[in-house]
């Protein structure tokens, strides 16, 4: 259906052609207004559920609130600058930064198909005729305006689908953030880890070259075998070895705390690491439904679900008829001075409805269905793995405290083990392999042991970043959508 009015007068005053459009509006306007009383049912959206049931409680919680800025229960003042400056400078970060700034972009650009466009045009034309031997010119202003009514809010339901896929980006973008604190506090307290290690590789090699000398002299008064010698140079050797991945494993981890600040690999700190730290009391875990609403990964899941639900609306209103208004205005003359004296406007009102074609709106509407779907599952396994990693973490680092209990007892009976066989065997009671198993297992465990303490930090890490919320960085200005 359409209603189209094209004419053309010549006035003295330009604004009589605004009174001769409003006369062709009065024709128009109220034949659309009444297509929109009489269609507009636009496709409704569906409400969304939690797709699981959440426990009621997770298996164990502290007493201890989670603070937005999560790593501060550490008490580290360098580890906090080092966040800070992290959060600033990581590549990874700033990329997911500038996804989120396109996203927004785009809820700009389609939320512009709710006003007309205006296009304006300008035509200056000459011509000569050789048989008069004289010049034409003709000047051209014009304006044109194009806008579609969203009968059936397909419009709306594509605007709101780029909003819902923006908070989405957003939601990535604090993930992402949320993820680099906890890696660099990993990093951070693996290199702590390392240099003890080190420090310990370092004592262990100086151990056992004592050892080595001690029955080296020994041997000189005949009172231990060569084979003792060899059996103490394997173990210093060793211990060697051990120092020297020590010392690899260090600074590969100084390596990958420089790129995680934005760095190149070699940059140096001159930050002092210290020991590990006593773990802070455990927080408290709260509710497992707060935990959906809370965790910015959970809510990217959410928000990519109501924007496929908003795609799917926006499909089924293509099956419907669309109605675009249509206005022009323009004014032509041979000479500037009379440009402005002869006008020419039209004002039009297109109602297109789909009859045919071949399947694709229906294909359309079942692509849209399944990818529904499809978000609502995702966003089932986003809460379940919420809900799993906070169980982990809570069980890991309950049995890892466990362990290292364990581990303490070994090492202390391993030093008795070792002190009575080396004196059994300084007293000719015992031979020195005894006395070598008995310090190499010793020294292994110590090892151990560090390695071990290291763990249970990392599990109390992954509980905080299982726990914690989205927070803002100083790169945002405003939030999206």
């Amino acid at each position: 259906m359409n209603w189209i009015r094209t004419t053309a007068h010549r006035w003295k005053h330009p604004g009589e052609i605004w009174l001769q459009i409003r006369k062709r509006l009065v024709v128009i306007l109220p034949t659309s207004v009444l297509v929109l009383v009489l269609l507009n049912c636009s496709p409704k959206t569906a409400s969304v559920s939690l797709p699981v049931d959440p426990p009621e409680s997770f298996a164990e919680s502290g007493v201890q609130p989670v603070p937005e800025q999560w790593w501060t229960v550490f008490e580290d003042s360098e580890l906090n600058a080092l966040v800070d400056s992290a959060l600033n400078s990581n590549f990874n970060l700033k990329t997911a930064w500038e996804r989120l700034r396109a996203a927004q972009a785009v809820v700009d650009r389609e939320s512009a198909r709710f006003s007309p466009r205006l296009d304006g045009s300008v035509r200056a034309e000459k011509n000569r005729s050789q048989s008069q031997f004289r010049d034409s010119e003709v000047l051209q202003l014009g304006l044109s305006s194009e806008y579609e009514i969203d009968l059936w809010g397909q419009i709306r339901s594509g605007v709101d689908a780029e909003r819902f896929r923006a908070q989405a980006s957003y939601a990535d973008y604090q993930t992402a953030a949320l993820s680099l604190t906890a890696e660099i506090i990993r990093t951070w307290y693996q290199l702590a880890e390392a240099q003890s290690q080190l420090q310990l590789a370092n004592e262990q090699v100086e151990t056992n070259e004592q050892v080595l000398h001690l029955i080296k002299a020994r041997f000189g008064n005949g009172l231990v075998r060569g084979v003792d010698i060899l059996r103490q140079q394997q173990l210093v050797e060793r211990s060697k070895e051990q120092k020297i991945a020590s010392e690899m494993r260090l600074q590969i981890i100084k390596h990958q705390l420089a790129v995680l600040l934005g760095f190149e690999p070699r940059r140096t700190f001159g930050f002092d690491v210290g020991q590990l730290p006593e773990l802070p009391p455990l927080p408290d875990a709260g509710v497992p439904v707060d935990l959906v609403q809370r965790r910015p990964d959970v809510q990217s899941a959410y928000y990519l679900l109501q924007s496929a639900d908003r795609e799917l609306a926006s499909a089924i209103s293509r099956r419907y008829p669309r109605l675009n208004l249509a206005a022009s205005i323009s004014t032509a003359a041979i000479n500037a001075d009379k440009l402005f004296d002869d006008w020419a406007y039209s004002v039009a009102g297109n109602l297109l409805a789909p009859i045919f074609y071949g399947g694709q709106i229906n294909a359309e509407i079942d692509r849209s269905e399944a990818i529904r779907q499809q978000r609502l599952y995702e966003y089932g396994q986003a809460v379940l793995t919420a809900f799993r990693e906070v169980e982990d973490a809570l069980l890991q680092e309950q049995k890892q405290a466990e362990s290292i209990e364990s581990l303490k007892s070994q090492v202390r009976l391993s030093e008795q083990t070792y002190e009575q066989l080396q004196l059994a065997y300084f007293n000719g009671m015992s031979n020195y392999l005894d006395v070598l198993t008995a310090l190499d297992e010793q020294q292994r465990l110590q090892r151990n042991l560090l390695a071990a303490n290291l763990e249970l930090l990392e599990y109390r890490i992954a509980l905080y970043r299982a726990l914690a919320g989205g927070f803002e960085t100083k790169r945002e200005t405003v939030s999206p959508g």
